[in-house]
């Protein structure tokens, strides 16, 4: 994908006015209020543990997959500034989805033909014939953006096209001979596309975004497609453009019984302004997608439903090819928004992965959600644990166990009980009186965070301009919270990843200490503070 198609319409018509002559993001490239020094920022903001390539910019995750013992993670990827600028594929590997290997740039663009976002699966029955026999070849599809066609004004500047790999994934080929694979049919957004093997109906999938809705196409080879449907104008959110589309059956937790999700992303008008990710379940006939009646009266009773509330969650998609015998749905995105990612204060690299995520799909009554919670591989790499008492009294009240660990690499958990109308806050602070509050408003119903106070965010008036809220089903009784922190970033997952708000921040100290605050009174049980070391 590319930074413009998120940029505000007015900034979107300017540049399209005055692109001749000049790259497409060069009227923000330099907006940066940064002045640090590339080894301070290295030490104050490159993350301990979220994914980060060495130097450039990175955007959407794309192209994941399993195999031969290493999760591959690609991703938008321009090296030579940390901008938004011609689109490449960059890749890196993991054995246990934490601990990253940057590699070589896996796809390059051609002349004005940037590689924007898609996705791989392995095609273990070489359906493709692109395989020689040794492994099974590895089919990515991803969009062909013509840079030549949008000077010119055209519409059908986008197409899909393929590249495979005989060797796992590490090398890869374009499919020149036979692209594109699907020819764009006359829509100006039309990107992002997300295979998969429908086992139940015996055929490749792919959904792809076509500017206000999602659609679904079928294939026998990964190189021959037909459409089949469409789905989402007028439903759902619809703020922006729609984008990066992700499409799955999944088992219903604790049952035989399955559903269909669509992940879908749009920017902007996500759920706190800007990029979000939202998603509909449904059930899939081979052909058309279609709501479930009592999840289409929750989108129409709340607009849209979000896999994640905070500002900094976009792009996400799920890994394609995980073994059955693990059988978990496994999701990363974009830890960044387009309202402010191309000005953020880094200057060598810009943006980083969330922590990488396993999706379940709960049922409560006649009501299907989606939850997600840090996959459990993290837990590896906890060197100390700390279990501190109960916490109970009114006002503020300092938890001195937080000053005993590293609270820029660490997990907190910990209970809320018996909660009144009132307003729960969790302060993180470090020693120049900057903080980030976090917690639960019981009295509008609400989850928030508050990062107004957080250190640098001059850098953009859409930053922190703005309480981040995630609403709630009336009076909460308990909570239960898990935080992860690294040193740019909170990731917070409540009562078991029901509900998700991811952001990042720019401190110019680390926070050192956490306090929460109430004036009704705190009971708070359960604490872990969990120190990572992933080196």
């Amino acid at each position: 994908m590319k930074s413009k198609k998120h940029l505000p319409l007015a900034f979107y018509s300017a540049i399209l006015l005055s692109i001749a002559g000049c790259k497409p993001y060069s009227a923000v490239a330099q907006n940066t209020s940064v002045s640090v020094s590339a080894s301070s920022e290295e030490q104050m903001y490159r993350p301990n543990f979220h994914f980060t390539p060495k130097k450039g910019w990175m955007n959407d995750p794309n192209g994941m997959f399993y195999a031969d013992g290493y999760y591959h993670l690609f991703y938008q990827y321009y090296p030579e500034k940390s901008v938004w600028g011609p689109m490449h594929w960059g890749h890196a590997i993991s054995k246990d989805l934490i601990k990253w290997e940057e590699q070589p740039i896996a796809l390059n663009p051609d002349k004005d033909k940037y590689i924007f976002s898609g996705s791989a699966v392995v095609d273990t029955h070489n359906t493709s014939g692109l395989g020689t026999g040794k492994t099974a070849p590895i089919v990515a599809i991803y969009t062909l953006h013509d840079m030549t066609k949008e000077k010119e004004g055209k519409i059908d500047v986008e197409q899909q096209d393929i590249a495979y790999s005989n060797d796992n994934g590490f090398t890869w080929q374009k499919f020149e001979e036979g692209n594109p694979v699907v020819k764009n049919p006359g829509i100006r957004d039309f990107r992002d596309p997300k295979v998969t093997w429908d086992e139940t109906h015996k055929q490749w999938i792919m959904v792809l975004a076509a500017q206000d809705r999602a659609q679904f196409y079928t294939s026998e080879n990964l190189k021959k497609w037909e459409y089949l449907s469409e789905f989402g104008k007028n439903i759902g959110a619809h703020g922006g453009v729609w984008e990066c589309p992700d499409f799955f059956q999944i088992k219903v937790e604790g049952t035989n019984e399955t559903k269909w999700v669509l992940i879908q992303n749009l920017n902007p008008g996500g759920a706190n302004g800007g990029s979000g990710t939202q998603y509909f379940i449904g059930d899939f006939d081979g052909k058309t997608f279609t709501l479930d009646v009592n999840f289409a009266k929750r989108v129409e009773a709340e607009k849209a439903v979000w896999l994640d509330y905070g500002k900094d969650n976009y792009a996400g998609v799920t890994w394609n090819n995980i073994p059955s015998a693990d059988g978990r749905r496994l999701f990363i995105g974009w830890m960044s928004n387009w309202d402010y990612a191309q000005q953020v204060p880094t200057n060598a690299w810009r943006s980083s992965t969330t922590i990488a995520r396993e999706i379940q799909l709960i049922k409560k009554g006649e009501n299907y959600s989606l939850v997600s919670n840090p996959v459990k591989e993290i837990n590896k790499y906890v060197s100390k644990t700390i279990k501190g008492k109960s916490v109970k009294g009114k006002g503020k009240i300092s938890i001195p166990e937080a000053g005993k660990i590293d609270l820029t690499q660490a997990i907190v958990s910990f209970n809320l009980k018996n909660l009144k109308k009132d307003t729960y806050n969790f302060t993180l602070a470090n020693a120049v009186g900057e903080s980030l509050t976090f917690g639960i408003n019981n009295s509008d119903h609400y989850l928030f965070v508050d990062r107004s106070k957080s250190g640098k965010n001059d850098f953009s008036e859409k930053f922190a301009s703005t309480i981040t809220k995630a609403a709630l089903e009336g009076n909460q009784k308990e909570g239960v919270f898990k935080i992860i922190l690294d040193k740019t970033s909170i990731e917070i997952f409540y009562n078991n990843g029901e509900k998700v708000i991811t952001e990042i921040f720019f401190s110019n100290q680390p926070f050192t200490s956490l306090s929460v605050s109430s004036n009704e009174g705190i009971e708070l049980s359960n604490l872990v503070i969990n120190q990572l070391n992933i080196n």
